[in-house]
């Protein structure tokens, strides 16, 4: 049985993993299961219009939305303000690559502005 750690919200597991138990135990059934850990993601905010092309080599504001209004634009890619992804932007370092969206977009740090806050270069 596999549990899907990257689609989990508080207290999913410690719910659904005693009924795997117990209605393993009731059929009779050795059933394991995995807990798939894919790890923290960069997940993009809202457009605030139509879709916004990224040219290699353009540099862009890269950084966590101030408010609900603070969407993607050209030149500024923003992403919700969750726990993780906070904690990703405070923690990346010039010179590294972000993969973004599942790897579908990859940006590398040129500037730290804030601990909320990053230039990157496509």
């Amino acid at each position: 049985f596999r549990l899907n750690c990257s689609h989990r919200r508080d207290g999913d597991f410690e719910r659904v993993y005693p009924l795997i138990r117990k209605y393993a135990a009731e059929m009779g059934r050795k059933v394991e299961c995995l807990g798939d850990l894919q790890g923290p993601k960069f997940r993009v905010g809202e457009l605030a219009a139509d879709p916004v092309d990224l040219v290699e080599g353009d540099i862009l504001e890269f950084g966590i939305s101030v408010d609900d209004d603070d969407k993607i634009r050209p030149g500024r890619i923003t992403m919700k303000p969750t726990k993780e992804q906070s904690a990703l932007v405070l923690a990346a370092k010039v010179g590294i690559d972000l993969l973004i969206e599942d790897g579908l977009m990859k940006v590398n740090v040129v500037e730290k502005l804030s601990d909320t806050e990053l230039k990157v270069k496509v």
